[in-house]
């Protein structure tokens, strides 16, 4: 099965320094038929002003990615860790057994608003000891590994959600890239248009579901960026 979602079916959050969209079920949102894919239950793009963001709240039994593609994000939580998220940076937090943190666009010189993409997953187990990490990746050519639970495929961090991966694909004009035969494909355009097997053209904001369906080819329709979930 092949579910297409434009971007513009999106559920959206405006505030006065938020503009959040997401691509399933989120707060005041609520479609009974849209709560969710495999074990990926959050999915939103966020436009954070500068000097703003997400105050001190609460996490619990949440695998959280992050991924920014302008700007940067200051976290913050009470297990002592603080990071500055940036392009090029793969985060994951593990809410574990409880956690508070922040995230604000907010670090030195911050002028400008930051746009990035969060990732909630189910962990295989509740109440494991919460963890963060994030780490430099060099993105190269092709499909590269973010974030991985899947054995033997290695990535800049490992997620305590098995059969998990997530990765990211650059892509120039006609450059293509095989996506993973997996149980179930959730494919995320960030930036750009693609041309994807079995579901023809995907612009800006665009995703796709694959149910079995084997791995499809991703192609470039002018330069873009790819953030694609192996699910098992």
């Amino acid at each position: 099965m092949i579910d297409v979602r434009r971007s513009a079916e999106r559920f959206t959050t405006e505030t006065d320094w938020l503009t959040s969209r997401h691509s399933f079920s989120f707060g005041p949102h609520y479609d009974p038929s849209n709560v969710g894919f495999a074990v990926l239950v959050a999915h939103n793009e966020d436009v954070v002003a500068p000097g703003r963001g997400y105050d001190t709240h609460p996490h619990v039994d949440q695998e959280i990615v992050t991924w920014v593609l302008e700007g940067s994000l200051v976290h913050e939580d009470s297990h002592g860790h603080r990071g500055e998220v940036r392009p090029g940076l793969a985060q994951l937090m593990s809410a574990g057994r409880g956690v508070l943190h922040s995230e604000r666009n907010d670090a030195p010189g911050a002028d400008r608003p930051t746009r990035f993409v969060q990732m909630w997953l189910r962990p295989d187990e509740a109440g494991l000891d919460p963890s963060y990490a994030q780490r430099e990746v060099d993105p190269g050519a092709g499909l590269v590994p973010l974030v991985s639970g899947v054995p033997g495929l290695d990535a800049a961090v490992r997620i305590h959600t098995g059969g998990a991966a997530l990765h990211v694909a650059r892509l120039a004009p006609g450059a293509s890239a095989e996506l993973p035969d997996a149980p179930h494909l959730h494919v995320f355009v960030a930036r750009g248009a693609v041309d994807l097997e079995g579901a023809g053209r995907l612009d800006e904001g665009d995703a796709a579901r694959f149910t079995a369906t084997g791995g499809p080819r991703l192609t470039g329709a002018v330069e873009a960026e790819v953030l694609v979930w192996q699910l098992p």
